[in-house]
């Protein structure tokens, strides 16, 4: 079992990895070669950008949880026709979404409190990240399927061939063409379209179960994708949640220096979730399968082993943090006084990282097993109950190194507070018990 567990979340843990180190070379690009104005322009819009991945997440972890589920029931023509439907639906809404963007950048990106300074960056940025929407979003949710339709390198392969297109392309676009922060977003859209088509031979070409083919959307299947992927878009609103709380926070308790620490703490961060998101992403089509097959025991091993294999991993980051965290933090300034601060967060901080990987794991978990409710109520744990009461208790209390702990108070908060509401051994035998029965 576990070399099958690592079969799938070693490729989809390096794949995330990648994603994660690409959106920082990005923003050196962007901040180098465009300006300050256009790296703050990036960061207007990327609660909106986050909001659309959000979306992309939950048609592919809820449409790759009843495909994974019923192929394990050897449903095969009901996991194609489940496939096919969420392509559609999909296909459909970012047509529409792209549309909407383009027209009516200038009043989202107003919306999203762009300054006159920003506005025509903002808007710049918006409308050509819109115009390759399809490939974008598309590209994420194919990207889980093909996983779940049992081949983890080939989401791999295609994730990382994106990014490696997406930076070659942004320095070309950038600085030898002079596009400027146009230049940034129509590298990201090329480099999805690169992705995408690496795994669409695997569907045209018939290489796995999942087929493209004419399929009537049916409004019960895209209601329980929906319902049960909804957690994965509530995750990626949650995200932007937490740090929006954090700023906040930080401006009022230390100033802009505070904020500057806690954006190195961001981009450190994001790598060690991406990881562990990515094995956590791994593990999902192994219990929808086996809870397709109703095998309670595997479906409870799958999810220990992912346990296990945060909490290591995890392990691995924290001592890189603590042995190497000065270089690493040096690589994004050079204020001493700042560095200073960010290596006390980082060294706090990074110790949440334990329970944030049982969390998410927690969470997709929950909605492989089509329990969603659960999953929403450890997303709502994590970033709206918890953390701004431990953000406020802990700052009070400890002034601004106790806003350090926040996330991990939070994060801490959660677990208990979920298990405590549903066991997880007691919840899962349950369910799948009484599927088996109803069967």
């Amino acid at each position: 079992m576990i070399s099958e567990f690592l079969k799938y979340a070693i490729p989809s843990a390096f794949a995330m990895l990648v994603s994660a180190l690409y959106t920082i070379i990005d923003g050196i690009f962007v901040g180098q070669g465009v300006g300050d104005n256009a790296l703050a322009a990036v960061n207007i819009v990327l609660p909106f950008t986050v909001m659309l991945v959000g979306i992309a997440n939950m048609m592919a972890v809820g449409g790759g949880a009843l495909i994974s589920k019923n192929i394990g029931a050897k449903n095969i023509e009901k996991a194609v026709n489940i496939f096919r439907q969420v392509c559609k639906f999909l296909l459909i809404a970012t047509v529409f979404i792209s549309l909407v963007c383009v027209i009516f950048a200038k009043p989202i990106v107003k919306m999203l409190g762009a300054t006159k300074a920003l506005e025509t960056l903002a808007v710049d940025y918006l409308k050509y990240y819109a115009i390759f929407c399809i490939p974008n979003l598309v590209g994420l949710a194919l990207n889980s399927f093909v996983r779940n339709d049992g081949k983890p390198k080939l989401a791999m392969y295609s994730i990382i061939a994106g990014a490696i297109t997406n930076i070659i392309l942004d320095y070309v676009f950038i600085f030898p063409f002079g596009l400027g922060i146009k230049g940034a977003a129509i590298a990201t859209g090329l480099g999805q379209i690169v992705t995408v088509a690496i795994m669409l031979p695997h569907f045209i070409q018939k290489k796995g179960c999942l087929t493209f083919g004419r399929v009537k959307i049916e409004k019960e299947v895209i209601s329980d994708l929906l319902k049960i992927g909804f957690p994965s878009f509530l995750s990626q609103i949650s995200f932007s949640f937490i740090v929006l709380v954090h700023n906040l926070t930080l401006v009022n308790v230390m100033g802009e220096i505070g904020v500057s620490a806690y954006s190195i703490l961001n981009y450190i961060g994001t790598n060690i979730y991406m990881v562990l998101f990515g094995l956590t992403l791994g593990a999902q089509p192994l219990i929808s399968y086996n809870f397709g097959r109703k095998d309670k025991d595997k479906v409870l091993k799958y999810y220990k082993i992912n346990s296990i294999a945060s909490i290591v991993t995890t392990a691995v980051f924290v001592v890189a943090c603590y042995v190497f965290g000065k270089q690493i933090i040096g690589i994004f300034t050079n204020d001493k006084q700042i560095l200073e601060i960010a290596y006390f967060a980082v060294k706090l901080g990074t110790l949440s990282y334990f329970m944030v990987g049982l969390n998410i794991g927690t969470i997709v978990f929950y909605q492989a097993i089509e329990m969603p409710k659960l999953s929403t109520l450890i997303c709502l744990f994590r970033s709206v109950i918890f953390l701004p009461i431990s953000l406020f208790v802990l700052s009070k209390v400890f002034g601004a190194d106790g806003i350090w702990a926040g996330t991990l108070v939070s994060e801490s908060l959660t677990f208990i507070a979920i298990n405590l509401i549903a066991n997880i051994k007691t919840s899962t035998t349950k369910s799948i018990n009484k599927l088996v029965e109803t069967a």
